[in-house]
């Protein structure tokens, strides 16, 4: 598309664009006292309309008329967010890998991450309220693994019909069926949500048996269990649980030599949270919170020459944590918060299945919140995390909001992000005998493992990288994210945002030496430094009383600091059409790999009193970098790219005032297809639902 063409579709959009939420004027977010209850953006509830933050907003209505089953489904529609398909869905925020977006479940965090990957699909949507998406840097609350922002999915806890079931059958085979269970006295409230999916997965490769996702048994369960012991204090207890068994069917390339393994995985994922919450007074409350989760991960495969192997991950993390707020006076507010957490991993990666490595951190935060004016908001937090395997890490946060009138608001936040290094970084210890003998060993034992083999004769050769492996220092990041809201009528509204993300410290996997077989040994260092920044554009319009169009569109420019730098001494070549070396112009450099520039979603959205509803939403991706040729480490337009593609999804159905709810969807109308890079899109699906509500005939809790 020629970039005339982004010109005039830009204009055109700014009467229609903006997915599901981004201020409090987006229609879809709002609730029943017209303003949105946010909590993820400053761990307190604040509406939508007063946040200093860029925030989105899906709500349940969203999610049940867009038909989405799981959370992937729902991220992949949303500005700024594009999925990533290596070892699980993972999400990637405004050009950020995955392992920099800390994912929350009523704020508490989810582990059992591959490589940086927390794999989005084990997440079902049926009993979740909204999701909150915080962009930019949110460590001073959040700490470690939140340099990209924060994504809290918050499950349902308000009064319900007491049962609820659906069906939903679709292509491929797949099956999800949910039971939703509410009982409550006046002091006691109980929830129940089960959930079972099962799919034969699918092959979208030509001529070819093999599969893309392969079949999937899923059973998952949460629970909340709330007691209140007086008008001031109530206790509030929270279960999630998720099993799977999957068929795998794997292929693993190295050196260009690809080798297929067949088996079972098997993966366990529960946590239990409790907290009791206390209000001293009306400007003074406090609550405690436990929480513990454990994710045990299982895969027994056996290569096509009989060769097995095994791989085990067992991931436990505990956290206790106290915060209080406090309204000091109408126009100041303060948050103070403190915690400790305890994790510990197993794995056949890391020396022993039977080995535990362990990491204790200590924090502790605040958050101040001044308002001088009705239209100006200034808030300040800080939070200070000392760990046990590295530096201790400080991240400060500014932000504000200016109200200039009630159709203009201005939004400014900058602040400082960190993420630790990680088990694998510092403990693994692995040798992939099935895909080449190459081994990767984690930087705490790096140069201890390897100078062992080199004495028994194993090591054929180490490179400069070698000497230079020592203690991993954090990775961080400063973001700068600005925000005009213009509610242009009661009708239409758009917001633009602009930001710049600056990481330092970048840890990357560096070849450190060879076997003498020619296998290849790797570790970690801290050698990378980088950028995303962009803009977002989004809003909506009102058709009438029916008829909404909205959208979102996200620009992105990436790179690597240190190969532009390179670009531009001319010391980085390439080759042209006749495999000749030549310089690298700046101008072919295309960035970070797997980032796209262009992103555009488009929904138009139909709802009758009667309880009819249609929607159709359209998302648009540019291609992005997925391999690079020519032997250069750089990523320009000589490399391989995945092709940029458009997806379109429907769905459509009828509520009825007896509690049911029946629904029909086509997801992936133009049946695009890229086995390759898009193993999460597969070609085009089918489904039908229904779900019934047993009418309320009980007081409210």
């Amino acid at each position: 598309m020629k970039k005339s063409s982004y010109f005039f579709l830009l204009f055109g959009l700014l009467y229609g664009t903006a997915s599901n939420a981004q201020t409090g004027i987006i229609k879809d977010t709002v609730e029943a006292n017209g303003d949105s209850v946010v909590v993820t953006a400053t761990r307190t509830e604040r509406k939508l309309s007063n946040l200093t933050v860029p925030v989105t907003i899906i709500n349940a209505k969203t999610i049940q008329q867009n038909g989405a089953l799981r959370l992937t489904d729902i991220l992949k529609e949303q500005t700024g967010l594009n999925l990533t398909s290596g070892f699980g869905a993972g999400v990637q925020l405004q050009g950020l890998n995955p392992d920099y977006t800390i994912i929350l479940i009523n704020g508490e965090p989810l582990v059992g991450r591959t490589a940086g990957v927390l794999d989005l699909n084990r997440i079902a949507l049926g009993n979740i309220k909204k999701i909150e998406i915080v962009k930019g840097p949110s460590s001073s609350l959040y700490g470690s693994e939140a340099m990209a922002g924060v994504i809290n999915i918050i499950t349902d806890a308000s009064y319900g019909a007491p049962i609820a079931v659906g069906l939903r059958y679709g292509t491929y085979n797949t099956l999800d069926a949910n039971l939703e269970t509410k009982w409550n006295t006046k002091n006691v409230l109980y929830q129940g949500f089960y959930n079972v999916y099962s799919t034969d997965g699918y092959s979208i490769r030509p001529n070819s048996n093999s599969r893309v996702t392969t079949p999937i048994d899923r059973y998952s369960t949460t629970q909340q269990l709330k007691l209140n012991i007086s008008t001031k204090t109530n206790l509030v207890f929270n279960t999630r649980f998720t099993q799977e068994q999957i068929q795998n069917e794997i292929a693993v390339s190295n050196n260009g030599v690809t080798i297929y393994s067949i088996g079972k995985e098997s993966i366990k994922d529960a946590n239990l949270s409790a907290s009791l919450n206390h209000r001293f007074s009306t400007t003074l409350k406090t609550s405690i919170r436990g929480y513990t989760t454990t994710y045990d991960a299982v895969q027994n495969l056996v290569t096509i020459n009989g060769l097995p192997y095994r791989d085990v991950l067992n991931h436990n993390f505990k956290r206790l944590e106290n915060q209080t707020d406090w309204d000091i006076q109408k126009k100041l507010q303060a948050v103070f918060g403190i915690g400790a957490v305890w994790e510990g991993v197993k794995s056949s990666r890391y020396d022993s299945e039977q080995i535990r490595k362990q990491n204790e951190i200590q924090y502790a935060f605040t958050q101040w919140e001044w308002k001088p004016t009705e239209k100006f908001t200034f808030i300040g937090g800080l939070r200070f995390d000392n760990n046990t395997q590295f530096a201790s890490a400080l991240s400060p946060k500014v932000s504000m909001l200016y109200k200039l009138n009630p159709q203009h608001q201005f939004k400014l936040s900058i602040g400082q992000g960190f993420k630790a290094p990680d088990f694998r970084q510092l403990f693994l210890d692995f040798t992939n005998a099935a895909a080449g003998s190459y081994s990767v060993f984690g930087v705490a034992q790096a140069q201890q493992v390897i100078a062992k083999l080199d004495a028994l004769g194993q090591i054929g050769n180490l490179f400069p990288s070698y000497y230079q492996l020592k203690a991993l220092k954090p990775e961080y990041s400063n973001g700068v994210h600005f925000t005009w809201d213009w509610k242009i009528n009661t009708r239409s509204n758009v917001s633009v945002q602009f930001f710049r993300n600056d990481i330092k410290n970048l840890i990357e996997s560096q070849q450190v030496g060879t076997y003498i077989s020619g296998a290849q040994i790797y570790s970690y260092l801290n050698i990378g430094r980088a950028f995303t920044t962009g803009f977002e554009l989004e809003g909506q319009h009102q058709l009438n009383k029916t008829l909404t169009l909205s959208g979102g569109y996200q620009y992105l420019v990436t790179g690597d600091k240190d190969q532009i730098a390179e670009i531009k001494s001319g010391t980085v070549y390439t080759k042209n059409s006749q495999g000749y070396s030549r310089l690298l112009k700046l101008n072919e450099y295309v960035g970070l790999p797997n980032t796209s520039k262009h992103k555009l979603q488009i929904k138009l959205n139909y709802n009758s009193p009667k309880g009819y509803y249609l929607n159709v939403r359209t998302i648009y991706r540019s291609r992005w970098a997925v391999n690079n040729n020519n032997g250069n480490e750089v990523f320009d337009n000589g490399d391989v790219f995945a092709s940029g593609y458009v997806a379109i999804n429907s769905a459509a159905g009828k509520t009825f005032k007896n509690g049911l709810n029946i629904q029909a969807g086509i997801d992936n109308i133009t049946n695009y297809i890229d086995a390759a890079n898009l193993p999460n899109l597969p070609g085009r699906t089918l489904y039908m639902s229904v779900k019934y509500q047993i009418q309320n005939r009980t007081k409210k809790f």
